[in-house]
């Protein structure tokens, strides 16, 4: 496996495992996956990795985006990290999640944060092994299939950027 930047000659694979996430049901409130003009806007450039197997498929993605434009809030983002389901638990989510604090942090990015259903205890238990802590659970905060759903916010903030 090899980390790279996620780029547009992915994008139908990085789709295919976002939809597959989708209709797992725990990964996210959204219901079908964007396109890839909508996927690319929404993500920012420097801040998004594909981990690609030896025949150079992906398997899996993780991507930022700005959580605010308001200069305060410049160096936090908000992360997804999605893994194709036939390579769980071959470290693929956790490379992932390397490459992108090492690139967050070399911009100066302080906080990466996300919002994880707390039903998707492999998502939490992986974030929490990747510095990442509880900020508290939101209850409630959305509908999903006619159902109230809880998201569990983490942060990591970075040691390195003060």
């Amino acid at each position: 496996m090899r980390i790279a930047a996620l780029l547009s000659e992915h994008a139908d694979e990085v789709l295919a495992i976002y939809q597959a996430g989708i209709d797992e049901g725990n990964a996210t409130f959204e219901t079908t996956a964007p396109t890839w003009t909508a996927f690319d806007a929404a993500k920012l450039p420097e801040h998004r990795f594909a981990a690609l197997g030896e025949d150079g498929k992906v398997l899996g993605w993780v991507a930022a985006s700005a959580v605010s434009d308001r200069c305060a809030y410049a160096g936090v983002v908000e992360h997804s990290v999605y893994i194709h389901p036939g390579a769980r638990g071959r470290g693929v989510a956790r490379a992932l999640l390397d490459e992108l604090i090492a690139s967050t942090e070399a911009v100066g990015i302080w906080t990466i944060q996300s919002g994880i259903f707390p039903e998707n205890t492999a998502s939490l238990a992986l974030h929490q092994r990747a510095g990442f802590r509880v900020v508290g659970t939101r209850e409630r905060v959305g509908r999903h299939h006619d159902a109230w759903r809880d998201v569990v916010l983490l942060e990591r903030r970075s040691p390195s950027v003060l």
